[in-house]
C-alpha cells in the first residue's frame, strides 16, 4: 500500500468534517506510513509501540492540524517527538541506580575501609584533604566549604578534583 501526501491530506480534511469512513482510511494510511517510519529507527516491538503511541497522539492532536498546510510533515513531527520520548525512556532505563549497599559485609570491613580512606586523605595536601572531608564526607556544599575553609568556590572545586585524582593514583599504585 502506498499512501501519498495528497491522499492523506484529503482524508484528514474529510475526517475533520466528520466523515467516519475517511477517518478510518486516514488512520490505516497513517499506520502504514508510521510503521515504515519507525521500522527504520527502532526494533520490532518498540516500533509497533511507537506506531500505536503516535496514532493516539494523532487522534488527540487532530484538532491542531492546519488544513492549509501539508499533512505528512505534521504527522512526521508528531512521530519524531514520540521517537525522541522513546529514546529518552530507553536511556533512563539503562541508567544504573545507585544503592546504599556498599558491598561491605561486616563492621570490620567498614572500619578497614574508613581507615583506608583516612590514610589516602592524609597523603594529600591539607587544603585538598580538608575540602574533600567537608564536601564528600560531611556533606557540605561547595559554598559552605569555601566559607569554612577560606578558599574561593573555584579553588574548592579544583582542590577536590585534584585531591580525588591523587587518591585514585595512590590506589592504583598499591
Amino acid at each position: 500500500m502506498r499512501v501519498t501526501e495528497d491522499d492523506l491530506h484529503a482524508l484528514m480534511l474529510r475526517s475533520l468534517d466528520g466523515d467516519a469512513q475517511a477517518y478510518t482510511a486516514l488512520l490505516t494510511g497513517c499506520q502504514y506510513w508510521l510503521k515504515r517510519f519507525f521500522d527504520r529507527r527502532m526494533t520490532g516491538a518498540q516500533a509497533d509501540d511507537l506506531v500505536q503511541e503516535t496514532m493516539i497522539s494523532l487522534h488527540s492532536k487532530r484538532s491542531s492540524y492546519d488544513p492549509t498546510r501539508p499533512f505528512l510533515p505534521w504527522l512526521a513531527v508528531i512521530a519524531r517527538y514520540r521517537w525522541i520520548d522513546a529514546l529518552r525512556k530507553t536511556a533512563r532505563a539503562n541508567e544504573t541506580e545507585l544503592h546504599d549497599d556498599t558491598g561491605i559485609d561486616s563492621d570490620e570491613d567498614v572500619v578497614s575501609a574508613q581507615l583506608g580512606v583516612m590514610r589516602l586523605l592524609d597523603a594529600l595536601k591539607p587544603t585538598q584533604a580538608s575540602v574533600i572531608r567537608m564536601v564528600k564526607l560531611e556533606g557540605l556544599t561547595i559554598r559552605e566549604a569555601a566559607e569554612k575553609s577560606g578558599q574561593t568556590e573555584a579553588l574548592v572545586k579544583v582542590n577536590i578534583h585534584r585531591g580525588i585524582k591523587r587518591m585514585a593514583a595512590l590506589v592504583e599504585s598499591e
